[in-house]
């Protein structure tokens, strides 16, 4: 029972994280117009493909990151610090200029048409990275990371939960952009903006939390050393 809760408690807290900066709703605004002279069945292949890419990116950024970073030597604590803070700097950007985030997206999203010039394959760059999963995501997925519990047993749930939720928003990915078109009929722009506002407020709050435990572990060791 614990060992599922520790799954729960985890993906409830990266599902919300990686979902508002992904913003797959957003994305498939954007994905419909610039996939608007493929034919359908091309235009769902290539968001699974896209979604495939991206699953692989949140999850090796998951399992990796935060123990790259401590192999050059930055504490877990700093981690949670610098990572927090961006990850709130990032929500509150996409709450108070949520324009800014979008138009950073379409300028992404406008290389495909170079890219396709040369290449038939355009899923993972400039679709996948810089597109849909971009620095940001790798940065929010390294915070999490970084969140992971000290104690060895609890590690398995924090990672299954995490990794689950990854899985999850890459799906979210494939079916808004695979139905693009019907959501953008059933959305709009101006329904996307508020499910983008909701979104980035979980965001800042998860990073300011993000935040708070890398400051409150960092005085912890202060403390420690002190005494």
């Amino acid at each position: 029972m614990a060992y599922l809760s520790g799954i729960i408690a985890s993906f409830l807290v990266a599902f919300p994280a990686l979902f508002s900066i992904v913003n797959p709703f957003g994305g498939a605004l954007i994905y419909s117009q610039i996939t608007l002279g493929r034919p359908h069945p091309e235009r769902v292949s290539l968001a699974w493909r896209v979604a495939t890419y991206s699953a692989i990116v949140m999850l090796v950024s998951l399992l990796v990151g935060a123990t790259l970073m401590s192999f050059f030597g930055v504490s877990i604590d700093a981690l949670r610090v610098a990572g927090g803070t961006v990850v709130a700097v990032s929500g509150w950007r996409m709450l108070y200029n949520p324009q800014a985030t979008e138009d950073q997206k379409q300028d992404h999203a406008s290389d495909t048409h170079r890219v396709s010039a040369w290449s038939s394959d355009v899923a993972f760059f400039p679709l996948t990275m810089p597109f849909t999963t971009g620095p940001g995501t790798i940065s929010v997925a390294i915070a999490l990371s970084a969140n992971r519990p000290p104690s060895a047993e609890a590690l398995l749930p924090f990672f299954g939960g995490v990794c689950g939720a990854a899985i999850a928003v890459a799906l979210t990915v494939g079916f808004c952009y695979a139905y693009a078109d019907r959501l953008v009929a059933l959305l709009g722009p101006g329904r996307a903006r508020i499910l983008t506002r909701l979104s980035a407020f979980l965001l800042l709050c998860i990073g300011v939390q993000i935040l708070i435990t890398g400051i409150q572990g960092a005085l912890t060791t202060v403390l420690t050393s002190a005494h």
